[in-house]
């Protein structure tokens, strides 16, 4: 499994959640300790928002670990906003098109979890994408996938409400052509403005999410594993949640896909047998 750190609030130096803390991301590239996987060496990514309405990006191959560069990076960039991951990969080669974050457009992703027999899914699944978005594919990964079918679903108009539908539809897809039911999503998305992250499985047995205030800054971020051993600064996001960080604070909802109408998109169910 992999693990991620977002922000919102305040400009914060990557570094915060990067490198300085003693258990950073990058601490936890090597030595994970609430994962199935302690390393996560199948390379990395950063996703910020500064100036532009697009996000900057930086994603390699190496672990984050041995990866001057990234150190450097995070001590001179300061953002308001930003998503960082380590990818332990599930699925998908050790390519720089598969590690996360994903960005398209404003809009950045970053996940951790998996699709059962995605092997099974996905032509079907890219099959759902209009030609702009299945042509923006560069990867081969579950995650990048899933982030372009919720854009495929109105992740701009609603973000919650497409994210929903997008994993109640391979739920229902899987159903369909009788393969394991089973979507395991940890994930953080942004536009820019507002920082949104979902946890939720359908075994009910998701990757963690914790949230914590980040000092002075007004901030918040996201976290796979807690940063540091200050555990009662530490507050574990339950699974069927979905949290939205904004210019109003923090806001925990209830996150369920199950029974959401699929926009139109369940008649095609029958033509991907």
């Amino acid at each position: 499994m992999c693990r991620w750190a977002a922000y919102r609030g305040e400009p914060l130096y990557l570094e915060e959640l990067v490198s300085s803390p003693a258990h950073s991301l990058i601490e936890q590239s090597h030595c994970a300790t609430r994962a199935k996987t302690a390393t996560n060496g199948d390379g990395f990514g950063v996703a910020w928002y500064g100036e532009r309405p697009e996000p900057g990006l930086y994603r390699d191959i190496l672990p984050a670990w041995s990866d001057c560069n990234l150190r450097s990076i995070a001590r001179q960039v300061r953002s308001p906003l930003f998503l960082a991951h380590v990818r332990a990969a599930t699925g998908g080669g050790t390519r720089r098109d598969n590690c996360h974050p994903f960005v398209h457009g404003v809009w950045s992703f970053m996940h951790n979890g998996q699709i059962a027999d995605f092997e099974h899914l996905r032509r079907p699944l890219e099959t759902m994408l209009d030609n702009d978005l299945y042509n923006s594919r560069t990867g081969s990964t579950d995650s990048e996938l899933l982030f372009l079918l919720a854009l495929q679903f109105g992740l701009e108009r609603d973000p919650l409400g497409a994210m929903a539908e997008t994993i109640a539809f391979v739920e229902r897809l899987a159903a369909h052509l009788e393969r394991r039911v089973l979507v395991r999503f940890t994930a953080a998305f942004s536009d820019g403005r507002q920082l949104y992250a979902v946890r939720y499985a359908t075994d009910f047995a998701a990757p963690t999410l914790y949230a914590a205030p980040m000092g002075e800054t007004g901030g918040y971020c996201l976290v796979s594993e807690p940063l540091n051993d200050e555990v009662e600064a530490w507050v574990e996001i339950p699974d069927g949640s979905a949290v939205v960080l904004g210019e109003n604070g923090v806001d925990v909802r209830i996150f369920s896909p199950a029974g959401r109408p699929a926009g139109g998109m369940e008649a095609k169910l029958a033509l991907v047998r």
